[in-house]
């Protein structure tokens, strides 16, 4: 089977695709035939050496198929069910992978595999940051960084949906047009406007209740000062790159603030609270009530290109590489 492999840390051109041994599972995995699997900075940061990885390694960590094989001692699992997953490293890029059994949920018939493959990963990591990180109520208003991208469309669409004003932003007036169908109230162009002059004069002087930040560095110190007294500071990502340490005094300086740095692995880290997060985002995608946008679709031997659209910011909502192209 073909995948695509890291030999060494490096920039796109480390993931080389190669033939490797059909993977045969062991005791409590399950091999999978992978229809589609998720592109994220979380295999940027893997494939960079930003997060420190054991090479050679299958690049990708999300995605959904068909099992195809299973080891023993495996339980609520049967050959030919359908079945997504997200945070499994080596269980992405490849046309078959091998993961444990218990990191996998079931897929909805009303799902296409590519719709799963796109909203694991993030759709997950949005029902946490509304449900868990910061509990959202009706009425509150909420900043959402980068709202056009994957994450950003999708925890758009559950704020709105539990009564939430959304503000969000965007690099161009195309971006900025899918944040206002996702929901959003009003979108700030950050390339052309100071964001925390614009969240206070679209808040009457307020700031918002929190913020959701996955771009870092180049934005956090316009998320900090766009929150309303004791507002919350979600950073939830670096794609612009890490932010520089904090002094917690600036936090009581400017209103009492919260600051938390949440990672989707720890409120997933139990079986059943994997498979709740999982049926609630999966749920929302088959009644409709959660759109997934597909932004992009891209071949193994493209993975390198994934990458560098991703990291580029040339794409919007989710991408996808499809082994069997």
């Amino acid at each position: 089977m073909r995948a695509i492999v890291v030999d060494q840390a490096g920039g796109s051109e480390v993931l080389v695709l190669k033939e490797l041994p059909t993977p045969e599972p062991g005791p409590g995995q399950v091999r999978v035939d992978v229809d589609a699997c998720g592109v994220n900075f979380l295999d940027v940061y893997e494939r960079s050496g930003k997060y420190p990885m054991q090479t050679p390694f299958v690049a990708g960590s999300e995605g959904c198929g068909v099992v195809s094989a299973l080891g023993d001692g495996v339980d609520g699992v049967r050959l030919g069910d359908r079945v997504a997953w997200a945070m499994v490293h080596g269980g992405g890029y490849a046309g078959q992978v091998v993961i444990p059994a218990e990191r996998t949920v079931p897929v909805p018939d009303d799902v296409e595999s590519e719709q799963a493959a796109a909203v694991m990963l993030q759709g997950m990591t949005a029902h946490y940051l509304t449900e868990s990180t910061f509990p959202v109520r009706a009425g509150q208003t909420a900043l959402v960084q980068a709202a056009a991208g994957g994450l950003g469309l999708l925890l758009t669409q559950m704020l709105v949906g539990k009564g939430v004003r959304v503000i969000g932003t965007a690099s161009t007036a195309a971006k900025a047009a899918l944040a206002t169908e996702a929901g959003a109230s009003d979108v700030i162009d950050y390339t052309d406007r100071d964001v925390a002059s614009e969240v206070r004069r679209l808040t009457d002087g307020r700031g918002v209740d929190v913020v959701y930040d996955g771009v870092g560095r180049s934005t956090f110190d316009g998320s900090i000062d766009s929150l309303a007294r004791r507002g919350t500071m979600v950073l939830v990502g670096a794609a612009s790159g890490p932010v520089p340490p904090v002094d917690p005094q600036t936090l009581n300086k400017k209103g009492s603030l919260f600051l938390t740095r949440p990672t989707l692995a720890h409120h997933i880290d139990d079986r059943d609270e994997l498979l709740g997060r999982a049926a609630a985002v999966l749920g929302r995608v088959a009644d409709g009530r959660l759109a997934v946008r597909i932004g992009g679709r891209y071949a193994l031997a493209e993975a390198p290109q994934a990458h560098d659209d991703l990291v580029g910011r040339r794409s919007t909502g989710k991408l996808l590489i499809l082994p069997g192209r």
